[in-house]
């Protein structure tokens, strides 16, 4: 059964013409200069309920209606296109694509042999005309048939020669937009020059590209996705571009010098089968939160110019390719308030409270704010309408502000004097501010931290036992915790002799845990139970993490250039700890690892997991059934393999229990081995 996109219902003539005016205005809106009231979740709701209340009541169908039209009909341009430049069809899952790609196999008669498959950027379509070899205009797409010179945007597009590689006379189309780093600048220069921000990086965009009076310039990157002849032209070249596959196509304007997607991890590819498309369509979807840019889809067309000349065209979209939708990583909703909290570390983090708002596939609350400058950067105020963003695992974030959809009621966001939780002086000497008391502001979740089950491991610990412990006086940290005498522990209320020997018998087996899981308990800034797991298997005792600069530190898979320094400073302020901790005699070795060396170490070939990543998701039974992710994800690396926390076309291997959910559709269109956690177990057993 095919997947039914939800859609905004229109119960009667009214609440349509209402629609319709809605649409119509926040397309005009959105290819103006990028702004809207709706995102672009909302306006394709809205969209498909004008489709479907006027294929119900076909006699009330407005000539205004978005339906059927390019850019919504919204937008009228004074440059006439040599060919129209139209939208695309949308589907909304494999099931639609697979009845699409029948649908047009029954048009042609035939099936399709050879299909293009490329990301959908999310930008602004344009048309680059070039005579012989120089730039010489740009158009955008406008209402299809004509759009609107920019022409003053030439020489601010990255991925767009001011000359060719040829002296040709041709007409390149492609999508316009702002990477992630040339939007944060492009925000930054605006808020610089006005105190506002862009919403997203495509209003950032629009803005952009149709500006000509700023006092500043935005930087702009292009993607060409096609070239056409100039009108009459019978020249070798005008006969190739209509002739052509469109892969062949996309090769040349590579060659030319134009940036086309071939060097991204979603290049554009052909494929033979619809099932070898759907391959494609999971590995960009999968790449998708770790691109430098913006895609809202895939575009999946014919690539033989005869299959797309006896396709034809609709009155708004070519009948030979359809843009594969993908869910929305962005929305716009309120920002209710902000609440401020400390924490382990002395980190004073505010977060974002939000009206509930549905974001790929799931209900979001909250989101992350960073700290007061990000604030102060956006501009926020209590009672905004904000965009918050979301890609794959990404904590969700808050974008801007929606600020021409202010009302004037909208407050300033307070920001605390004091630390949240103590109420002692703050440290704003960095953008992160932090308690001035720092990790003693939250000792005491500091030491839950540490004995939790995927850290050291001390049963019988609770959270009331440790607290009680601290307004004893008997701890001040975790390490203290090994110093404790059955004497003292007796003498606490409610600690009879059993319950005191259990404990101390926990506490002298936490000292055999490995230096992964001490590393982790330590709660150094940067890294979590997955980095801290790496950085012991890397250096193989403290010693040597302790010894190692933040240059050794960036050596290790997945530190960054920014982590690394944080961590050799954290480490300096937690050397009195870990001294404590080696007085204590607690075990600072990893077992099975071996010190770096200069010589590159090849992972053992005779590891049942050597050089594969493996993802583990839903619920796990059998022999695994008793472990945390965090234990079965050291089982992983124990194993020699590397564990991690999302699918891709890199994942080797997904270790599937019960309710696996998106994860597992998700490594069943990429093609990646699914296992149960009985058979990975069988796979492991030696390392259980």
């Amino acid at each position: 059964m095919t997947e039914t996109p939800p859609i905004t219902a229109l119960p009667d003539d009214t609440a349509y013409a209402e629609a319709v005016q809605l649409a119509v205005d926040s397309a005009a809106a959105y290819y103006a200069d990028g702004t809207s009231t709706l995102d672009d979740d909302a306006y394709d709701r809205l969209v498909r309920g004008i489709q479907a209340y006027e294929e119900e009541h076909p006699e009330s169908v407005l000539p205004s209606s978005p339906t059927g039209k390019v850019a919504g009909g919204a937008v009228v341009g004074d440059v006439p296109h040599t060919v129209p430049m139209l939208s695309l069809d949308n589907v909304f899952g494999a099931e639609q694509l697979a009845d699409w790609a029948a649908g047009l196999e029954r048009r042609l008669g035939r099936p399709v042999t050879v299909w293009s498959v490329e990301p959908k950027l999310d930008g602004l379509a344009i048309s680059a005309r070039y005579r012989h070899g120089r730039l010489a205009q740009l158009v955008t797409r406008g209402d299809g048939s004509a759009g609107e010179d920019v022409s003053h945007a030439i020489g601010t597009v990255v991925g767009l020669p001011d000359r060719l590689a040829d002296a040709v006379t041709v007409e390149l189309r492609g999508e316009v937009m702002m990477t992630t780093s040339q939007f944060e600048e492009a925000c930054a220069k605006r808020t610089a020059h006005d105190g506002t921000t862009f919403a997203n990086p495509r209003s950032a965009a629009a803005g952009t590209l149709r500006a000509q009076d700023r006092p500043y310039v935005c930087e702009l990157t292009f993607f060409g996705y096609g070239a056409l002849p100039a009108p009459g032209d019978e020249s070798e070249l005008a006969v190739g571009l209509r002739e052509w596959p469109h892969s062949q196509i996309m090769e040349w304007v590579a060659a030319q010098g134009v940036q086309t997607t071939a060097a991204t991890p979603v290049a554009g590819i052909v494929a033979e089968t619809i099932d070898q498309v759907q391959g494609r369509v999971g590995e960009i979807a999968a790449a998708r939160a770790q691109l430098p840019f913006g895609i809202d889809g895939i575009v999946i067309k014919c690539d033989l110019a005869a299959d797309q000349a006896q396709a034809g065209f609709s009155s708004r979209a070519p009948r030979w390719a359809v843009a594969y939708k993908l869910p929305a990583t962005e929305k716009i909703t309120k920002l209710l308030a902000v609440e401020w909290n400390t924490g382990r570390t002395g980190v004073i983090a505010p977060r974002a409270v939000l009206e509930p708002v549905e974001l790929d596939g799931s209900i979001v609350t909250y989101a992350t704010l960073h700290n007061v400058a990000d604030i102060t950067r956006r501009g926020l105020m209590l009672g905004d309408s904000v965009t918050v963003y979301k890609a794959g695992d990404v904590i969700p974030r808050v974008e801007a502000p929606v600020v021409h959809l202010r009302t004037g009621e909208e407050q300033p966001i307070p920001i605390p004097e004091v630390c949240p939780m103590c109420g002692d002086e703050i440290d704003r000497s960095q953008e992160r501010w932090r308690c001035v008391r720092g990790r003693d502001c939250q000792a005491i979740a500091s030491v839950i931290y540490a004995v939790e089950r995927d850290t050291l491991d001390i049963e019988g610990l609770a959270a009331n036992r440790i607290k009680q412990m601290f307004e004893t006086g008997l701890i001040a940290d975790f390490a203290d915790l090994f110093f404790l005498t059955r004497e003292q522990l007796l003498a606490l209320e409610r600690m009879g002799e059993t319950s005191t020997d259990n404990l101390l018998a926990a506490i002298e087996q936490a000292k055999t845990r490995p230096l992964s899981r001490v590393f982790a308990a330590l709660g150094v800034r940067g890294t979590g139970r997955s980095m801290s797991r790496r950085i012991a298997r890397h250096f193989a005792t403290m010693d040597n993490i302790r010894a190692a600069d933040a240059e050794a530190i960036q050596r290790v898979d997945g530190m960054g250039p920014e982590k690394a320094p944080v961590v050799v400073v954290e480490l300096a302020g937690l050397a009195p700890l870990i001294d404590k901790l080696v007085r204590a005699g607690v075990n600072m070795t990893e077992p099975g690892a071996t010190p770096p060396s200069d010589e590159p170490k090849a992972p053992s070939a005779d590891l049942p997991l050597a050089s594969m990543s493996v993802v583990v998701t839903g619920t796990m039974t059998g022999p695994l059934a008793a472990l945390t992710r965090n234990e079965v994800n050291e089982l992983i690396e124990r194993a020699g393999g590397k564990s991690s926390s999302s699918v891709s076309a890199k994942t080797s291997l997904l270790v599937a229990g019960e309710k696996a959910g998106s994860k597992r559709a998700k490594a069943e269109t990429l093609g990646v081995r699914i296992v149960s956690p009985e058979e990975f177990a069988d796979q492991v057993s030696a390392f259980i």
